[in-house]
């Protein structure tokens, strides 16, 4: 097909801008037409010269008179072009670009697209786009894409070759891929129409309609894909069914009988969903959001005894070693709890130490757990902590070795209901929105830069009197010598700062990425047990850290963090039945600033944050590709709701009506998003 060309066809293209075009995924025609404009400058306004009003963005066109090259008192090098039509001549200006000398030539007729103002007590034209008028317009009187640039490339440059293919596309070029009841259910214009309309709308208007239809198919081919993969999750036979007879329910409840604890409401209920789907023949593929400290790693325990009873080895899988390692002491200190009766060996398994994995009933690590060299044979369940898209390769990498387990995936991270919805349809949904009666919630302050000192004693007292423990958070290891980070505390010498200066009456410790995992570990350990009295860290305590004594944490530069990521901060104290506090600092006092960080401190859901995150900063950059393998969008957004409901009953309509053998140009798209299907590595 026509859209299925190289990139390297286009004519009259350097080789250095189809090398840039390739750097950012456009390989072919289909690439091109889908890399869509962020906003559009309106130049349809088309103005005689006599009739040009201070103020008013136009577009004018005319004849060029003449061109020359000045150079002002102060050095500018201007490049003046004297522009007539039938109204009246005027005088346009560009400033360093003597190439256009050698294009625009006296005699062409050309359109101009820019503000009207007053330069050199002359009325003139602020140039912002120009274009010799050959075969109509592109860059003037209309309203013009702007596009996102990689370095070396222009929005004139995605205009003239996306005008190129468009011109090209032949009409018997069919882009439609969804169903037609499903399109005017949706009252969507065509695929091609909005293709178009994007580029070059017609009015603001048609830009919006095309827009809102090509939002729909991202959302749509991404509800598909998860809706397949859970329709072929289901068709799987899992090679380790549990069963839960009265004998195995009696040892259930004496271990949950026999917890230093009472399960909550929510734990309790999130505990009978995954007993239930660990009853069934298919695998269970359950995601469990929990806000920090719900008590997630207990329900884990109860479906790792559940495995044990049936005679199946459960992996548990963080992100990393100083997460694993909590885990281990967590899940011991759970089984230990004086029950009579047999549990589970437990086993820690990272780089540096080696196990007998036959001998183990829980075997808790990194996600190195999986890779080849490391061989089980029995294991019936897997739980993944803190990484959201455990996904097709993996499970592949999993049944390689034989296994076919169930799955239960885990995070503190608080996620807004729309990404849940888009993101994670092949999965099952539990929360954990109920903390342990016992605790408090965390009183949060932001503390402006004039307060910092009385901040400092504030702490001193605590620790006097209470025995009180403190995280104080760096968002940097070193000093930086970029210019925009200069101000921005580092740990190590901030470390040094607060032991000579400020905390020189107390036990401090340094925490931070780049220690080896033995040093972080007693590091961690000495704090535990009160060796220091501030552990000054990097945000590698963001997640898993539990420090029951500890009960304040200050953060650093709270301006350079999500909301969420600040909330998850905030969880590592409070894990006590002490009073915890949480202080937030900025040196950048703006008002954006200050807003943004009282709304956190007023604000204890972490499923608001994570919204409010949503909203200023889009899901892009609140989960990380690298980290969570969340789908970069194109054009659609994760906090529209609407669109994102409508998507999903299209989805699920599709699913129930149509064949996906019907409609090859959808598969095909949906391999082009490189979604993996089930199988597939």
């Amino acid at each position: 097909m026509f859209l299925d060309t190289k990139i390297e066809s286009l004519p009259n293209t350097s080789f250095v801008t189809i090398r840039r075009l390739k750097s950012i995924g456009i390989k072919n025609y289909f690439d091109l037409l889908n890399y869509f404009p962020s906003r559009y400058e309106n130049y349809s306004l088309v103005s005689k010269i006599k009739n040009l009003q201070m103020g008013e963005t136009v577009t004018i066109t005319g004849k060029v008179v003449e061109g020359k090259f000045q150079i002002t008192r102060r050095g500018l090098r201007l490049q003046v072009f004297k522009i007539e039509d039938e109204t009246g001549t005027i005088k346009v200006t560009f400033f360093n670009q003597p190439y256009l000398l050698r294009l625009i030539k006296p005699g062409l007729k050309i359109s101009i697209a820019g503000r009207v103002a007053e330069f050199g007590r002359q009325i003139t034209v602020e140039p912002k786009e120009y274009e010799i008028l050959y075969d109509g317009s592109k860059h003037t009187g209309r309203i013009i894409p702007i596009y996102p640039l990689p370095r070396g490339l222009s929005s004139r440059i995605f205009r003239e070759k996306i005008s190129y293919v468009l011109a090209n596309l032949d009409q018997k070029t069919d882009m439609e891929f969804l169903p037609d009841p499903l399109i005017k259910k949706n009252q969507l214009p065509g695929e091609k129409i909005a293709i178009t309309q994007v580029h070059f709308p017609a009015s603001i208007d048609a830009a919006s309609n095309a827009r809102r239809r090509l939002a729909f198919d991202e959302l749509f081919t991404i509800q598909l894909s998860s809706l397949l993969v859970k329709q072929e999750w289901k068709k799987e036979i899992v090679a380790s069914e549990f069963v839960l007879n009265s004998d195995m329910e009696k040892k259930v409840q004496a271990f949950i009988k026999n917890l230093p604890f009472t399960l909550t409401g929510g734990q309790k209920n999130v505990w009978q969903e995954i007993k239930n789907d660990l009853s069934k023949k298919q695998p269970m593929n359950r995601f469990l959001q929990g806000e920090v400290g719900s008590g997630k790693t207990v329900v884990a325990a109860l479906a790792a005894y559940l495995a044990y009873l049936n005679g199946y080895q459960t992996m548990l899988m963080a992100p990393t070693e100083i997460l694993a390692q909590q885990h281990y002491k967590t899940i011991s200190k759970l089984f230990s709890t004086g029950s009579n009766d047999k549990v589970p060996k437990i086993a820690l398994l990272t780089g540096s130490q080696k196990i007998k994995r036959e001998n183990y009933d829980i075997i808790i690590g990194t996600h190195a757990l999986i890779s080849k060299k490391n061989q089980f044979d029995r294991v019936g369940l897997v739980v993944v902590d803190e990484q959201h898209r455990f996904g097709v390769a993996q499970r592949q990498a999993l049944k390689e070795k034989g296994l076919n387990p169930h799955l239960l995936t885990m995070t503190a991270t608080p996620i807004p209901r729309t990404v849940a919805l888009t993101l994670y349809n092949e999965l099952d949904l539990s929360y954990l929105n109920e903390q342990p009666v016992d605790r408090l919630p965390v009183k949060t302050f932001y503390v402006p830069k004039i307060k910092r000192a009385s901040c400092y004693e504030w702490i001193k007292k605590q620790i006097d009197m209470h025995s009180s423990q403190v995280f104080i958070v760096c968002p940097l290891i070193e000093d930086s010598s970029n210019e925009t980070m200069k101000s921005l505390k580092a740990a190590k010498s901030e470390f040094e700062y607060l032991k000579t200066e400020v905390f020189y009456r107390y036990g401090l410790g340094l925490l931070h990425g780049k220690l080896k995992s033995k040093e972080k570990e007693k590091i961690m350990t000495d704090f535990k047990n009160k060796v220091y009295d501030i552990l000054v860290t990097t945000p590698v305590v963001e997640v898993g850290i539990d420090i029951p004594n500890a009960t304040i944490i200050l953060i650093e530069a709270a301006e350079r963090f999500g909301l969420a990521s600040l909330h998850q901060m905030r969880g590592r104290v409070g894990r006590g039945k002490k009073q915890s506090y949480c202080f937030v600092f900025s040196e950048v006092e703006t008002p954006q600033v200050v807003s943004r960080l009282k709304f956190f401190a007023k604000t204890p859901e972490g499923n608001i944050l994570a919204e409010k995150d949503l909203e200023n900063r889009g899901a892009g950059n609140i989960y990380g590709l690298e980290q969570h393998g969340i789908v970069a969008l194109k054009i659609a957004s994760m906090s529209d709701f609407n669109a994102i409901k409508k998507t999903r009953d299209a989805a699920v309509i599709f699913m129930n009506n149509y064949k996906m053998g019907d409609y090859p140009e959808l598969e095909k798209r949906l391999d082009k998003k490189n979604f993996q299907r089930v199988g597939r590595d």
